[in-house]
């Protein structure tokens, strides 16, 4: 009798968490985002980096933030040509087009303002549109609920 009991609440509570779980997953679609962490200076995977952050993340309804540090800082400098490997090579793009892109579809980018500052770089050098990433607005992003972090 025991053993009954014990199986037909188990029963039960396998079918509440499969209704349950399509539920929550459900709900948790509208308020997803991804945080890509850029910190290279690496045409080739900063390209894949954005370009995934663009087309996978942000052209989905993700909100979608690229936060450039370390060497990253570089790519977003106007007086810094770049150049793009690989399948995006032919079209002539630059990572300063392909972050413009991002930008004019809804995505942000934003810079580390100490990183930046060891670089030597100001927000006047950066490409238009790109945020200063102080602490508040950087853990606005990567706190909130439903964000999931990607790294290059």
């Amino acid at each position: 009798m025991k053993f009954r009991f014990i199986m037909m609440a188990l029963a039960g509570v396998v079918s509440l968490l499969m209704v349950a779980a399509p539920m929550a997953a459900k709900a948790d679609e509208g308020s997803r985002g991804l945080f890509v962490n850029l910190t290279t200076d690496d045409t080739w995977a900063a390209a894949k980096a954005i370009s995934f952050a663009h087309q996978k993340s942000l052209k989905n309804g993700h909100d979608t933030v690229i936060w450039m540090n370390v060497r990253a800082v570089y790519l977003a400098d106007k007086k810094r040509p770049s150049h793009i490997h690989g399948l995006m090579a032919g079209n002539g793009t630059s990572i300063q087009d392909m972050l413009t892109a991002f930008m004019a579809d809804g995505g942000t980018v934003l810079m580390c303002a100490a990183c930046s500052k060891a670089a030597g770089l100001t927000k006047a050098d950066y490409i238009d549109g790109v945020t200063m990433g102080s602490w508040p607005v950087v853990e606005g992003w990567l706190f909130r609920e439903g964000m999931q972090t990607l790294a290059w």
